[in-house]
Parts: structure tokens; C-alpha cells; sequence
């Protein structure tokens, strides 16, 4: 197996759409590379943020093998309706080269069933056994992957490596006492932007996946560098990053809801980017007051910035 990928802050990236509303790959890997350049560990797609459900399975796997071939280090979702195309994905991933697998559980189908979930995590772990895997915990999914079951996979799937926690502080939680803090072979990311200080102070991750992170890496990862700093005992980096962390509060909060890949295009659609203006259904978009509180947030948000910055000490140490 490759080595495990799973550590610093990863962006989650969403597709861009030609004028025509098909997949934009050249504008895809663009920026894929800008957050690779920016400091990002690596890049995740397919993920609920790439809209996977709205794209054919050709079309995902195109977009993975134009970021590998690009040389990302790709970290592939496996969202899928039904196990079969989940396997064809994870096959795909490794044969192509990805550094790591988001394995998601099954849905509408049996999804709260335990043993169906089970042997569907098992057969895409075997249909990647080189690449290593974390199995994406959401509410969203409507299952909760427990401690006995991870450890069951993981005695027979060694590339199960660890965990991505999308739920709140108690879901968190959980996981670092009673999953990830067994050995430090099993890692914790951070699935939530709401949730990293939380996360890395509390309980021990080891890095984050990030949708706001795609329209303000630095910022992100700024965020990333003072909580990991404050894990360590460090009190003006624990001050600092709960700041930040307050800061952020409502542009993170827009990776909670349903509305997240609309918030977040309309973010880079004002950074300039216009391959993030279209959506793949015409009748996805913000209604003109969430168009404007999101401009309005953003704005405070980058003016707070600006000044807050300014302060130096820890928060310079770790720009």
C-alpha cells in the first residue's frame, strides 16, 4: 500500500461547467493545481462538493484521471447509488494512480442496514487494496459507521487508514475516543469547516477536508496551522485560531447545508473565476437574499481579515 495521504488540509473540489453546462476538466485540474501551489495537501474529488450524484460515472472518472495525470495527489470519492459503480470508482482510483479513497456508504438501498453497509465498504476496500481509505462519516448518508464495525474492516482491510468525520462536535468526539486515538495508524480528518478547531485541538486530527478552503486557501490553511499549533499547548494559538474559527462562522457554516456547492461557486464566481458560475442543473441557484448575505459575509469577512492579520506573533509564525 502507498503511504497513507491522510494529513494536513485538503480542498474538496467542485466541478466547473462549460457555457454548455457540461463538465469544464481543463478548468478542473487549473484548479486543482492553484490549491496544490496555495499549500494544499492534495486535492478530493468526487465528493458531495464535486456534485457527484449529477455526473455520469464516465464523466467522474474522467475528471480524477485528468487531476492524476496532471500529477495531484488525488484523494477519490466513491459516492454511488449502488456498490457496483462504488467498486468501479475504487478499481478506477487505483488503477490510475490516486493517492487515497473517500469511501461513502451505501445509500437509499438498505442504507441503514449494518451488514449491507458492511459488505459494501468491504468491496470497495478490495477493489483498491493498494490505496489507502477513510471511510466518510455524514449524517448526510444517514449512517453512522461505530467503532465495531470500523475495526472489523479494518482487521481485514488494511488500507482502511482512518476516518472522515462530517458531524457535529459530538460525532467528533466519538470518533477520537473511541476510533482514531487507539494507535496513531488510524487517522481523523476533519469533514466539516465548522468543526476544525474542534477537531484538531479536541480530538486529535490530523488534518481537514475543506470547502471554504477553495475560495480562501490561505485563509484555510492559516486556520489549519493555528489549531495544529494550539494542539500542542500553545496559548496565543489557541486565542488566535478561536478567533479565526468565530470569523469564519458563517462562511463555514454554508458547508453544513444543502446548499453548500451554490455558496461555495458563488465564492470563486467573485474571486473572478467565471467557470463557477454555471451549475449542472439550470435551475440551481441561490435566491437574491442568499446571493446577497453571502456577498455581505464574505465582504466582513475579508475586511475582519485583513486588519485581524495584522497583529503578527503566532499568527505570522504561521502564515
Amino acid at each position: 500500500m502507498t503511504q497513507n495521504i491522510f494529513a494536513g488540509t485538503m480542498p474538496a473540489l467542485m466541478t466547473p461547467c462549460l457555457p454548455n453546462r457540461a463538465p469544464d476538466f481543463d478548468a478542473l485540474v487549473k484548479k486543482g493545481k492553484e490549491m496544490i501551489d496555495a499549500g494544499m495537501s492534495a486535492v478530493v474529488y468526487c465528493g458531495s462538493m464535486g456534485d457527484w450524484p449529477l455526473l455520469t460515472d464516465a464523466q467522474r472518472m474522467e475528471g480524477v484521471e485528468r487531476l492524476v495525470d496532471a500529477g495531484l495527489p488525488v484523494v477519490v470519492g466513491t459516492g454511488a447509488i449502488n456498490s457496483k459503480s462504488a467498486v468501479a470508482h475504487a478499481a478506477h482510483a487505483q488503477k490510475v494512480g490516486a493517492s487515497g479513497l473517500m469511501v461513502i456508504p451505501r445509500v437509499l438501498s438498505r442504507g441503514s442496514s449494518i451488514a449491507a453497509q458492511k459488505n459494501h465498504f468491504k468491496a470497495i476496500l478490495s477493489a483498491a487494496p493498494d490505496v489507502p481509505a477513510i471511510i466518510y462519516n455524514s449524517p448526510v448518508y444517514g449512517f453512522a459507521t461505530r467503532a465495531d464495525l470500523f475495526f472489523a474492516l479494518r482487521a481485514e482491510h488494511p488500507n482502511l487508514v482512518g476516518f472522515k468525520e462530517f458531524g457535529g462536535k459530538d460525532d467528533l468526539r466519538y470518533a477520537a475516543e473511541f476510533i482514531t486515538s487507539k494507535d496513531d495508524q488510524v487517522t481523523l480528518m476533519v469533514g466539516v469547516d465548522t468543526e476544525v478547531y474542534h477537531g484538531f485541538v479536541n480530538c486529535g486530527a490530523t488534518g481537514s477536508i475543506t470547502g471554504i478552503g477553495t475560495a480562501l486557501p490561505k485563509e484555510a490553511l492559516l486556520l489549519a496551522a493555528l489549531a495544529k499549533k494550539a494542539a500542542t499547548g500553545h496559548a496565543e494559538a489557541r486565542l488566535r485560531a478561536r478567533e479565526l474559527d468565530e470569523a469564519f462562522g458563517v462562511l463555514a457554516s454554508f458547508d453544513e447545508g444543502t446548499d453548500l456547492v451554490l455558496y461555495y461557486k458563488h465564492l470563486l464566481d467573485l474571486n473572478g473565476e467565471d467557470e463557477y458560475r454555471l451549475h449542472f442543473n439550470e435551475t440551481d441557484e441561490l435566491s437574491d437574499a442568499q446571493r446577497n448575505y453571502c456577498e455581505q459575509q464574505y465582504e466582513l469577512f475579508r475586511n475582519w481579515f485583513n486588519d485581524w492579520v495584522q497583529q503578527g506573533g503566532v499568527i505570522a509564525e504561521c502564515m
